[in-house]
């Protein structure tokens, strides 16, 4: 697989690239256009989180699952959807518990790019997913990857803030150097925010707010939560 433009900080990745694993992907990949299946998201948008958050500026951490498998759904960050796309029910939870958290209104799109320029790294575990099935490239050699990105955050000496929405995520990021254990990072972990799990732990989980009070605490900058309505 040909490596994208990363930002240099992320250049420690390149390696990865060039792994048996990662050809292997690409390979798999290729075998899927091939048989002419549709998939998401384009190969432009596929490490766009990696591009729009430098691992230098990171200082919260969103994990996802894999892309949305609908149409025009997917582009590169965990649980975002480009401006004029149908917000998906789950990012309308995250802007319920937002609103209830800081008193920031919900928005009418559901691209958070704002959030990736500020370094929140929307990262999904798995980076692609064939057209109209869900988790159809799991266990493909993705996961090894995104696991190589987490330990490259991990491995930052400054702070950072990990959302960890549900036991997928939980699990994905066991691994992460939590202060409640000693370490540097903030582990803030909760039920997922989709319909059929939201009640059950997410609402009321005030992850936006403790995230800014970790990241004041500790000298980072907060993040602005609220999402401009000018983004493209």
């Amino acid at each position: 697989m040909t490596p994208p433009s990363l930002p240099p900080s992320w250049q420690a990745l390149a390696p990865e690239f060039e792994a048996p694993y990662m050809r292997a992907l690409d390979a798999f990949l290729e075998g899927e256009r091939a048989a002419g299946a549709r998939v998401f998201p384009a190969d432009a948008d596929r490490f766009r989180a990696l591009e729009l958050t430098p691992l230098d500026q990171v200082r919260v951490v969103i994990l996802g699952q894999d892309p949305y498998h609908g149409e025009g759904q997917a582009h590169g960050l965990s649980f975002s959807v480009r401006k004029g796309v149908r917000t998906p029910p789950s990012l309308v939870n995250i802007y319920k518990e937002l609103e209830a958290d800081l008193g920031i209104p919900r928005a009418s799109h559901g691209m958070l790019d704002h959030w990736a320029a500020q370094g929140v790294l929307l990262l999904n575990a798995v980076l692609s997913v064939r057209m109209g099935e869900a988790a159809s490239h799991q266990k493909r050699g993705w996961e090894r990857f995104t696991d190589a990105v987490i330990a490259a955050v991990n491995a930052q000496d400054k702070p950072v803030v990990f959302l960890l929405w549900g036991a997928y995520a939980q699990k994905k990021a066991a691994f992460v150097d939590d202060v409640s254990k000693g370490g540097r990072h903030l582990v803030i972990q909760s039920a997922h925010p989709s319909p059929l799990a939201a009640r059950t732990g997410f609402f009321g989980s005030r992850p936006f707010s403790r995230a800014n009070a970790f990241l004041e605490t500790h000298g980072r900058a907060p993040i602005d939560w609220a999402l401009p309505e000018t983004d493209r």
